[in-house]
């Protein structure tokens, strides 16, 4: 019974390694396509669904198309957007289909560094992983 068990959490930290791996290489997408000046690109990343929600300072946006206008309107050309990076703080499979990631932003830019916190809930839709809810702070 102990072998069944050590092979049962073998196989769940190996499926964990896999799923962090996946993500990890989600947000690295994100941050190149960010600091490129490439807003489409960097949403990839998210749910294109209505039902995608993004929590920020000014309240909650639902859908895929507002959150790209938003960030549009918010940073409107490259010197706005600045570098973007990420350092990740937290990696937490929550099922074979939901994983959350907690961690910091920051833009380095010439016209005044932003910084700040996020939470994402990724889910994965169609064999492939998609950020589904985004809280920035």
């Amino acid at each position: 019974m102990k072998f069944i068990v050590a092979v049962w959490l073998g196989l769940m930290s190996f499926q964990a390694i896999g799923q962090e791996t996946e993500i990890r290489a989600l947000l690295a997408k994100q941050t190149d396509a960010w600091n490129r000046g490439d807003v489409e690109g960097f949403m990839e990343g998210y749910w294109k669904n209505d039902s995608l929600m993004f929590i920020g300072k000014s309240g909650i946006t639902y859908g895929w198309q507002q959150t790209l206008d938003n960030y549009k309107k918010g940073y409107p050309d490259k010197t706005a957007m600045g570098q973007l990076t990420f350092t990740l703080l937290e990696m937490k499979p929550l099922s074979k289909k939901y994983f959350s990631v907690v961690g910091k932003w920051h833009l380095k830019r010439t016209i005044g560094d932003l910084s700040g916190h996020y939470t994402l809930l990724l889910k994965k839709i169609n064999g492939e992983w998609v950020i589904v809810k985004d809280h920035s702070s």
